[in-house]
């Protein structure tokens, strides 16, 4: 395997690259003459930049420049290119002169500087408070160079620039060879008996072309590797064979930019671990037999123009073995490099105004070199003469456009070239002259636009490039689009070229806000901080991930938009289907889709595999055994997580046999196995419902196999067919991976094999919770890291105002997270830029003892934080500041080493990058602190709907359903049946009572109240769902032992009767006042008036369905169709008969079938729940689909607009003693309606007598 990587050394002292030799750091500018320093100024002979070396008082104590502002530098020569590794500052000896903050340049050759940034992003290194302390710093990666510059930023308000400085390091050799475009250097090498254990090849290189053959190598029998680099980046090019070739990996960008780069390729036989710059290849031999630097002769590749530095191979110096051997092809050893000055426009602010050169051209040409990552920005700007219009050339969504406005003419433009903010150097050239007028993007290879405009296009004036000056008053320039942010170089104005040293100088032109004799350009994406496979985009000043399709949010893609376990998705009110599964959170380990079985107690997360069928055993000619692989959906790593973090997993194993023996042998050897465990897994030879190593089936344990002698039904070799089944549920040896079958070959022999899908439950992570009673006390638990991205997040209950939750220290970097007040949380940190605070207000008290969840991330673009369901509130990061949080302390959880007060109440489910955070264990030998935290149902208590009641567990909640029409984890689950005609359901009231009724003596005419008193109600509760096309219908009838009934019927009016399946909910209240109130679906509810003082006495039965035909005469309308979640104040007589025949007073007769027939659209409007989804992938909706849905949605529209020609009907007969004062309902007749046809078969018998009413409403 390979090792690929661009090295950044990191070292606090000088450390050789070739020896690996660790050499003291001296002082390298104390002894050197003053012709090594140069200034941009100096304010008096005594003052110049021969004075300035640390701690010397010769001439003024060290120099000033002649003004003091931003474009003074002082740059020293040390003689040679040199390792530094620290750099020193003062002021100016006893005066009042010194910089507060610098920028620090180097460079090879006096020119194309490089400024040197701390992590990457930083630019300005902190300076002096007065004029004689020294502050030095250490440079995080030692810097190679020859000319050092220093550049003050900011300086003592009360007094000017005053510097002395002093840098360190040692001496540094290097064996350098030049190419020039054609030249190449070739090795052949002396091949190896045996193969080595690693090799390895390293070289730098500079060069200021984008492509070029840096080395290739050959080895035997057609290998090869290749180093080339392609447009500013680097790839390794492995081919295996002559014909197999892949790009392995590409690295680094802006590689062209005339700077020193190492890059190192390391073979090593055995594996190795991918990390930051570095990437394992699978060729695991090269032994090169000829090398070829700076070219790749016979092909058509381009060879490398530029510097290549210390090419070593396995220790061997390249460049020693050309000049012994004279190997080299037309090299030279030296680096000759053209110098090539460019400028850095560094913000709005930027401008170069040049004037124009040639006056008497007729016409003009400008040219220019540019590169950047923004897609619009002002590249050049001039008026035309007498001022009768303006110029301008421009980017704009990528691509160059010029644009002439002139008095009285039509505006004109062209447009050229593509994608020219992709950081490459581009080349736009403006030429006018002779009636025509060009545009050219990237010379011949690129692309160019035309135009014959009928007047001159020249200027008398300057000519502005990349912004304009600031001034209001400047007519000469004007910008109506966004300033250039970017590099320019080899400017060009009438074919001649612009020396920008000189306009450094201030002796041609003008300029401000700009970096002269360099490129500042930064690649942001080079390394990406996109996270989790996100796009990483860029502009001059920042970047930005796109995470469409990755399945996580944020900045930098950092934080999963899914749950960690099928558990968390119930407690959200979810019900059963497929959702996407990210069980680390933010970590590594990628989502996953799985079935999440949601209709029991405990929540399953369900793993399908390629088999999980009953599969009978098809025997192959000459082969023994019976061998099965099971692939699973999820990935080994998913695997091992969910099963990690479930609190128990299942697997279902079968074998079901004829003449075919499973485990024991005669001789005692097994017959058969199976393999299952993380990795390849290991052989086991024990079958479901026993424990490992047992070598038995379940019915060995619970002793009731087919044959006593022996410990699987399966062994006992019998002609019947019989089965060993059971689970297996010991966590470690599963998933089951491979199952090996001995016994199939035996004449007779029949078998078949059924391995189910892993099952687990339980998520060890979602109720791991801690209780702290002391605002003192606190767990502790190690650093956390998380230096460049960090996620936080948990769950919190409190009756306290305030409170620590969280806080880790370093030196002098921090992260907190805290409850500000009772209503706030308040998360703040320090990366080196000053304390950054991000904080939500919730509106309403937060110390509710409910739980709240905190969710806080910050990585280098920006710090999030949110509280429950409320919008995140984001803070941006500061531009080019520290990015790395560096802590070194103790993590405090509950409390805080820096504060008094900590936190007072529950947290739970902790957890930092995805990890979740033991706080029981923690807590359980920790004094102050209490493992686990009850309470779960004020919080989770509205999640039992329907009249369910929550139960409290010890780390979990449930909804007892048993007071509630409807049934499932949240009693939201419908118990619903299919009604024939013939089809009864009879509750009995107090079947012991009726008992007791019917021995009493048959002459009394009444019973004793104090027997038929449980059985009075004075109020009635009554709801139901129902679906049919039968008219009139019998939905519920009570009967009670006086002769007395409630009934509910139904009768569709004419606009009703061309509908097959209808959809109403109903209920209806009668609570011994004079009122009741009935609603249908989610139509508003009617209220009718009755006679005062009525009671429903007696309640004896209540019948769905068919009744017996001596209970009334509208028997014979019974039921027809689907009732479902029908309740009866606290009875549910529909879900006894279903789900507890045996142990309710219920009776059915005919035939009842339970079907999910009553999933009503109300229903399915609460149930619906569509899962998060990958960008492509189509997305899945859990829930159950109906037409029931539209179908009761119309019926609901119809109903509310007929709902006076609706006939539902609610009949109380009362027994009373006095007759109506006062009659407000209508006594009903059989002649007033007559879309009631039963009614006048109701005989004097069952119908009212002289002291009873009948209501119909």
């Amino acid at each position: 395997c390979f090792t690929f990587y661009i090295a950044k050394i990191a070292v606090p002292c000088c450390l050789s690259t070739i020896k690996m030799m660790k050499v003291k750091a001296n002082p390298l500018v104390s002894n050197l003459p003053p012709s090594s320093f140069r200034s941009s100024s100096q304010l008096s002979g005594s003052h110049g930049p021969g004075f300035a070396k640390l701690n010397r008082r010769e001439g003024a104590g060290g120099w000033s420049p002649l003004s003091s502002d931003r474009y003074q530098w002082l740059e020293v020569d040390l003689g040679g290119r040199t390792r530094i590794t620290a750099v020193a500052t003062q002021g100016r000896y006893g005066s009042s002169d010194w910089q507060t903050a610098y920028l620090l340049m180097f460079s090879d050759a006096g020119h194309n500087w490089k400024q040197y940034r701390q992590e990457g992003s930083i630019g300005a290194f902190a300076g002096n408070s007065n004029a004689d302390s020294v502050v030095q710093h250490k440079l995080q990666h030692q810097v190679i160079a020859r000319y050092v510059r220093l550049i003050p930023l900011n300086w003592n308000p009360n007094g000017r620039i005053g510097l002395r400085l002093e840098t360190y390091g040692c001496p540094y050799n290097s064996d350098v060879l030049s190419f020039n475009g054609q030249s190449s250097l070739i090795y052949r090498l002396t091949p190896r008996p045996r193969q080595m254990s690693s090799e390895s090849i390293s070289l730098k290189f500079k060069t200021l072309k984008n492509s070029g053959i840096l080395l290739h190598a050959e080895g035997q029998n057609g290998h090869s590797l290749t180093l080339e680099l392609e447009k500013g980046k680097l790839q390794l090019l492995i081919r295996k064979g002559t014909n197999l070739s892949r790009y392995l990996v590409t690295l680094g960008s802006l590689l062209d930019d005339q700077h020193w780069h190492h890059v190192a390729v390391e073979h090593h036989s055995n594996h190795l671990n991918c990390r930051h710059f570095i990437v394992s290849a699978c060729l695991c031999t090269l032994s090169p037999v000829q090398m070829i630097l700076g070219a790749q002769q016979g092909f058509s590749y381009t060879s490398f123009y530029g510097c290549l530095e210390n090419p070593v191979y396995n220790g061997l110096n390249l460049v020693d073995l050309a000049k012994q051997k004279d190997q080299r092809g037309n090299v030279t050893f030296s680096c000759s490099e053209p110098v090539f000055v460019a400028t850095t426009f560094t913000g709005p602010q930027s401008f170069l105004r040049l004037p124009r050169i040639d006056q008497s051209s007729l016409g003009i040409s400008v040219g220019l070199q540019f590169r950047t990552w923004n897609k619009a920005g002002l590249l050049l700007t001039f008026e035309l003469p007498n001022r009768e219009g303006r110029v301008w050339l421009y980017l704009s969504k990528a691509r160059a456009h010029l644009q002439i406005h002139k008095s009285g003419r039509a505006p004109l433009e062209l447009n050229a070239g593509s994608a020219l903010n992709d950081g490459q150097w581009h080349s736009v050239d403006l030429i006018s002259g002779g009636g025509r007028l060009t545009i050219t993007v990237d010379g011949d290879e690129g692309a160019s636009a035309h135009a014959s405009p009928s007047f001159l296009i020249t200027t008398g004036g300057h000519i502005f490039f990349g912004g304009c000056p600031a001034e209001e008053n400047s007519q000469e320039c004007l910008n109506p689009f966004k300033a250039f942010q970017g590099c320019m170089r080899l400017l060009t104005v009438d074919n001649r070229p612009v020396d920008l040293i000189k306009v450094q100088q201030r002796l041609i032109g003008n300029y401000s806000h700009l970096q002269i004799d360099m490129c500042g350009i930064i690649d942001r994406c080079s390394p990406s901080h996109c996270e989790h496979g996100g796009s990483c985009s860029q502009s001059w000043s920042t970047f930005h991930c796109n995470c469409s399709g990755t399945g996580y949010s944020g900045a930098t893609c950092h934080s999963s938009i899914y749950e960690q376990s099928c558990e968390a998705y119930k407690h959200k009110g979810n019900i059963s289907g497929y959702y996407y599964i990210d069980v680390d959170s933010s970590g590594p380990i990628k989502p996953q889709l799985l079935y999440c079985n949601m209709t029991e107690d405990n929540t399953w997360m369900v793993i399908h595999h390629n088999n999980t069928d009953l599969t009978r055993v098809q025997p192959s000619p000459e082969v023994n055994t019976h061998v099965v692989h099971f692939e699973y959906a999820s990935d080994e790593e998913q695997l091992a997580a969910i099963i990690s973090l479930s609190e128990h997993c299942e697997q279902e194993i079968a074998y079901h046999c004829r003449k075919s023996r499973l485990l024991t042998s005669p001789e005692g050897s097994p017959l058969s196995w199976w393999v299952g465990g993380p990795g390849v897994g290991q052989m086991h030879t024990h079958w479901g419902g026993a424990p490992p190593g047992s070598q038995q089936c379940a019915c060995s344990l619970q002793n009731n196999c087919v044959d006593s002698r022996y410990h699987c039904n399966c062994d006992a070799d019998s002609n019947e067919w019989t089965n060993d089944s059971g689970l297996l549920t010991h966590k470690e040896t599963l998933p089951v991976r491979s199952l090996v079958l001995g016994d199939i070959q035996r004449p007779g022999s029949e078998s078949t094999y059924k391995v189910g899908p892993l099952r687990c439950h339980g998520d060890k992570n979602v109720w791991n919770a801690a209780f702290f009673d002391k605002e003192t006390s606190y767990l502790h638990f190690p650093t956390l890291h998380g230096e460049l991205s960090a996620d936080i997040s948990f769950l919190f209950k409190t009756t306290s105002s305030s409170g620590v939750f969280l806080e880790n220290l370093g030196i002098k970097d921090f992260i907190r997270i805290e409850l500000n007040s009772s209503n706030e949380v308040l998360f703040s940190f320090d990366v080196g830029n000053g304390p950054l605070e991000v904080s939500v207000k919730a509106g309403s008290p937060l110390n509710d003892n409910r739980w709240h969840r905190i969710q806080a991330e910050r990585n280098v673009k920006e710090a999030s934080l949110r509280l429950d369901e409320l919008p995140a509130v984001t803070q941006e990061a500061p531009a080019d500041g520290h990015i790395h949080l560096q802590l070194n302390s103790q993590l405090f959880i509950g409390g805080t080493a820096s504060r008094q007060k900590g936190f007072r109440g529950c947290i739970r489910s902790l957890q930092l990058n995805g990890v979740t955070l033991d706080l029981e264990e923690r807590a359980k030998i920790t004094p102050g602190v209490q493992a686990g935290c009850p309470g779960h149902c004020s919080s989770y208590g509205s999640l039992c709907q329907n009249q369910g009641r929550c139960v409290e567990r010890p780390t979990s909640f449930s909804c007892d359903c048993s007071s509630s029409a409807y049934t499932g984890p949240f009693c939201n689950k419908e118990v619903s049946a299919s009604f024939k005609s013939e089809t009864s359901v009879t509750y009995a009231f107090k079947e012991q009572m009726v008992n007791e009724l019917n021995r009493s003596s048959s002459s009394s005419s009444s019973f004793p109240s104090s027997i038929y008193s449980d059985i009075t109600l004075k109020a009635e509760n009554v709801s139901l769902s129902f679906r049919t096309s039968q008219s009139p219908a019998l939905l519920l009838y009570v009967s009670s032992y006086h002769r007395e009934y409630f009934a509910v019927l139904l009768i569709f009016t004419k606009v009703l009767t061309n509908y097959s399946s209808v959809g109403v909910y109903l209920k209806a209240r009668f609570e011994g006042k004079p009122f009741i109130f009935c609603q249908i679906d989610q139509n508003p509810k009617e209220d009718f008036n009755l006679t005062s003082g009525v009671e429903f006495n007696g309640i004896r039965s209540l019948v769905l369905g068919r009744l017996d035909p001596d209970l009334a005469q509208i028997a014979s309308l019974g039921f027809t169709g689907c009732l479902s979640a029908v309740f009866f104040n606290s009875i549910s007589p529909l879900k006894a008969a279903l789900l507890h025949p045996k142990t309710s007073p219920v009776t059915v007769t005919g035939p009842l079938i339970q079907s999910i027939c009553g999933f009503t659209s109300a229903n399915l409007s609460h149930a619906t729940e569509t899962t998060h989804h990958l960008s492509g992938k189509r997305p899945l909706v859990n829930a159950i689909r109906s037409d029931s849905a539209l179908i009761g949605g119309v019926i609901a529209v119809v109903i509310f607009v007929t709902v006076s020609s609706l006939a539902i009907m609610a009949r109380f007969l009362y027994r009373r003693k006095c007759t109506c004062q006062r009659q407000e309902v209508k006594t009903v007749k059989p002649e007033d309606n007559p879309e009631l046809p039963f009614r006048s078969r109701i005989t004097s018998q069952n119908g009212p007598t002289e002291n009873q009413k009948e209501y119909f409403i």
